[in-house]
C-alpha cells in the first residue's frame, strides 16, 4: 500500500513524498513582486521536507488581485526574484509550484492585516470584474460585468503567466478555480446569470475553465504537471455548484491535459453553512478520484501525521495539501517521518539534530 512518504510521479515530475504546501496568501507584495519574505516563507517549508511547495494565488493581471498586496505574474519583471525562490526550493529536494489566479468580484479588497471591505480607487483599488454584476457581499458596489472580449483577454493572461512561470523555474502550475474567485464565479449559478456562451448551461458555465486549461496546457511543457483547484461544492445545494458537477468538470479537464484536481470547497456565498471539521473535504477528493479517474489532492483541516497517512493509505487522495499546519510547523514532514518510522534526508545543515 502507498504511504505518506512514498514518491508520487505525475508526467515527468516525481515528488519525494505526498505532502504539499498549499497556496496561502501572504499579502506581502508591492506591485506584484516577490521579495525576501516569500523566499524565507516558501524556502523554509522546502527545508522542512515538503515535496511540493505551491506559491500563493498569483494574479495574472493587476485587476486579478484580491488585494493591492497580492503576488503577481503579469509582467516579465516579476520573473527574476521568483527564479531565486524556485532555485532554492529545488536545492532542498522540493518541487516549486505556483497557483495562477484571478480574484474576480472578490478583488480590490483590503488585506486581512489592513482592514475589511473594498479598496477605493483613490487608495489604490480598482473596479472588480465578474461574469455578472452581482456583488459578493450584499450592499457592496456591483462588479463590472465582463464582455466576451475581456473574458478572452483574461484567458490569454493565464497563458502568458504560465509562460512566465516556466521561465521562473516552476515545476507545477495550479489554476485557481475555487473559493469564489473569477473562474469559480463562472462555474456557480449563484454568481453567473449570463445569457451568452459563458452562462446558463453546465457546458457554458464551465467554458472559461476549459479554455484556460487548454490555453495553459499549450504552453506548459508536456513533462510538467498541471493542477486545478476547485470548490467541489458551494455548500448551497440544490441551487449552487455541486459535487456531481465537479466530477463532470474533472472528466472534462482531464481530457485537456489537467493531471490533478485539488479539492477544496465553498467561498462563493457568504451565508453558506460549511460543516468544517477535521478532513471534512477529503470525501470530495475520494469521490472525484474514483468517478473521474484522475489524481486528486485532499485539503482542509488536515493537521496530524496519522490523518494524512490514512488519506494516502486508503486511496482517498494521491496528495495531501496542508496550509495552516505548515504555518504552525514548517518542519511537519521531518516530524512526521519519526512517527511513521520512515527515513528521509534532512538538510545537511540540520543532520546533527536528526533522531534526537
Amino acid at each position: 500500500m502507498p504511504h505518506l512518504f512514498e514518491p508520487f510521479t505525475l508526467r515527468g515530475l516525481t515528488l519525494k513524498n505526498r505532502l504539499v504546501v498549499s497556496p496561502m496568501c501572504m499579502y506581502s507584495s508591492e506591485d506584484g513582486f516577490a521579495n525576501d519574505w516569500h523566499l524565507v516563507h516558501l524556502g523554509s517549508r522546502a527545508c522542512g521536507g515538503a515535496a511540493l511547495v505551491i506559491a500563493e494565488a498569483t494574479a495574472v493581471e493587476p485587476e486579478g488581485r484580491i488585494s493591492p498586496e497580492d503576488l503577481g505574474l503579469w509582467k516579465d519583471e516579476h520573473i527574476e526574484f521568483l527564479k531565486r525562490i524556485t532555485a532554492f526550493i529545488k536545492s532542498q529536494g522540493g518541487a516549486p509550484g505556483i497557483q495562477l489566479a484571478h480574484a474576480g468580484r472578490k478583488g480590490s479588497t483590503y488585506s486581512p492585516r489592513v482592514g475589511e471591505g473594498i479598496v477605493s480607487k483613490e487608495k489604490g483599488g480598482w473596479t472588480p470584474l465578474a461574469p455578472s454584476p452581482i456583488p459578493f457581499n450584499p450592499g457592496d458596489p456591483a462588479p463590472e460585468e465582463l464582455t466576451v472580449e475581456r473574458i478572452q483577454r483574461i484567458v490569454r493572461k493565464f497563458r502568458e503567466a504560465a509562460v512566465r512561470a516556466l521561465a521562473a523555474g516552476f515545476e507545477v502550475v495550479e489554476l485557481h478555480a475555487a473559493h469564489g474567485y473569477l473562474m469559480d464565479e463562472f462555474l456557480s449559478p449563484l454568481a453567473n446569470h449570463r445569457k451568452d456562451a459563458y452562462g446558463g448551461s453546465f457546458e457554458n458555465r464551465t467554458r472559461i475553465v476549459r479554455e484556460v486549461a487548454a490555453a495553459v496546457r499549450e504552453v506548459w511543457p508536456e513533462s510538467k504537471p498541471l493542477f486545478i483547484r476547485i470548490s467541489a461544492t458551494d455548500w448551497k445545494e440544490p441551487e449552487g455548484w455541486t459535487v456531481e458537477q465537479s466530477v463532470e468538470l474533472a472528466k472534462m479537464v482531464k481530457g485537456l491535459g489537467v493531471d490533478l484536481i485539488d479539492c477544496s470547497s465553498g467561498g462563493i456565498a457568504p451565508d453558506a453553512k460549511v460543516p468544517a471539521a477535521p478532513g471534512y473535504q477529503t470525501p470530495f477528493a475520494e469521490r472525484i478520484r474514483r468517478e473521474a479517474g484522475i489524481a486528486t489532492g485532499a485539503v482542509g483541516l488536515i493537521t496530524t501525521t496519522a490523518q494524512a497517512d490514512e488519506i494516502i493509505r486508503t486511496g482517498k487522495a494521491d496528495l495531501v495539501l496542508m496550509a495552516r499546519e505548515f504555518l504552525r510547523d514548517p518542519y511537519f514532514p521531518l516530524h512526521a517521518v519519526a512517527e511513521l518510522h520512515q527515513d528521509v534526508a534532512w538538510p545537511k545543515q540540520y543532520e546533527r539534530a536528526k533522531g534526537k
